[in-house]
């Protein structure tokens, strides 16, 4: 049975993976400018010929999410995870405003390709394969059985629509906050919607 090999993964494979990580390096150095880079651009800034990167990166969507690699995490609550759901929100949220703040120009830059029409490759999009929703489902694991399947659903989608770039973008470019407002108000809302489903639990008002 023939499998495809990728180009990195043949002949000179130490130095393709020298390139590879050139390439992802200059594409950070141009988003720190603000501005998220095409091929072409971190091909002129790296110094390689954009026949070259485009062999690595086939269009600008796959550049930055290679420049976001730890947005691949199936969890976020390392090997030794508190047991109360509270603190394993607390820390899973922390986490995600951490990547969020570090990688903010990459996300900037992957939500406005998200929005596109027509992007291609839009299926790879990390931003459209809710990652977030993951990691709050495995921080809210405990409540398996504590709450009706559809609250926890809700409550896991209501809290992973509060935290993130898209909240970020729109709280310091709309509501005009700072970066630490605005990620305080993330940490905030994501405790109150577990507080409020816990109350409607004990009240015994889930559904």
């Amino acid at each position: 049975m023939s499998m495809s090999i990728s180009y990195e993964g043949t002949g000179r494979v130490q130095q393709k993976r020298r390139t590879r990580a050139t390439l992802i390096e200059a594409a950070l150095e141009l988003l720190a400018g603000g501005h998220p880079p095409t091929v072409e651009q971190a091909a002129e800034h790296a110094g390689i010929s954009r026949a070259t990167a485009y062999r690595y990166f086939p269009n600008q969507l796959t550049l930055l999410v290679a420049a976001s690699p730890e947005l691949e995490a199936d969890s976020l609550l390392g090997p030794e995870p508190p047991s109360d759901p509270a603190d394993r929100l607390d820390a899973v949220v922390g986490a995600i405003l951490r990547l969020t703040l570090e990688a903010e120009p990459q996300l900037r830059g992957m939500l406005r390709l998200s929005l596109e029409e027509g992007q291609p490759d839009a299926g790879d999009l990390r931003l459209r394969k809710g990652r977030r929703i993951i990691w709050v489902e495995d921080a809210l694991a405990p409540l398996r059985g504590r709450l009706p399947a559809a609250e926890l659903s809700r409550l896991v989608h209501a809290i992973a629509a509060a935290v993130g770039i898209d909240s970020l973008v729109w709280m310091t470019d709309v509501a005009h906050l700072s970066r630490e407002d605005a990620a305080e108000i993330m940490r905030w809302s994501a405790r109150a919607l577990l507080r409020s489903a816990l109350a409607g639990d004990r009240d015994g008002g889930g559904a």
